[in-house]
């Protein structure tokens, strides 16, 4: 790594927690970038917001950094790697790995009935 280190760059400890969830084919000629230089790109990209093409020039091109994360997208690389750490991270405080509840929605919705009553009380004219 030639550049500057940004605060959304991944730790060697945190590396070593991902790398086994980016799995590589073995086929075709040696990558030019390597997974890690991309992911910093792609983390960098999602914290600072800004659009694929303004990541500084210091990363890989805009353009292999977004076509490794739709791949990752279309193969699902991101929700293993988000299923598996999930699972780590519950294991590690003595919880079981898949969660056994959850909430969907807790928003409360107002209705046009009173509290109460049976019917609404919305008035249709006629």
């Amino acid at each position: 790594m030639n550049r500057p280190a940004y605060p959304t760059d991944l730790t060697d400890v945190q590396w070593l927690t991902i790398a086994p969830y980016l799995a590589t084919s073995g086929y075709g000629r040696p990558p030019k970038h390597s997974k890690r230089e991309l992911l910093h790109a792609i983390f960098y990209q999602a914290r600072a917001g800004c659009a694929w093409r303004l990541l500084p020039h210091d990363f890989p091109p805009y353009r292999t950094v977004y076509k490794q994360f739709e791949a990752w997208r279309e193969d699902g690389t991101w929700d293993r790697l988000q299923d598996g750490l999930r699972r780590a991270v519950r294991q590690s405080i003595g919880r079981s790995p898949d969660p056994t509840a959850g909430a969907i929605d807790t928003q409360s919705v107002r209705t046009g009935a009173k509290r109460g009553a049976l019917t609404a009380t919305m008035q249709v004219s006629r």
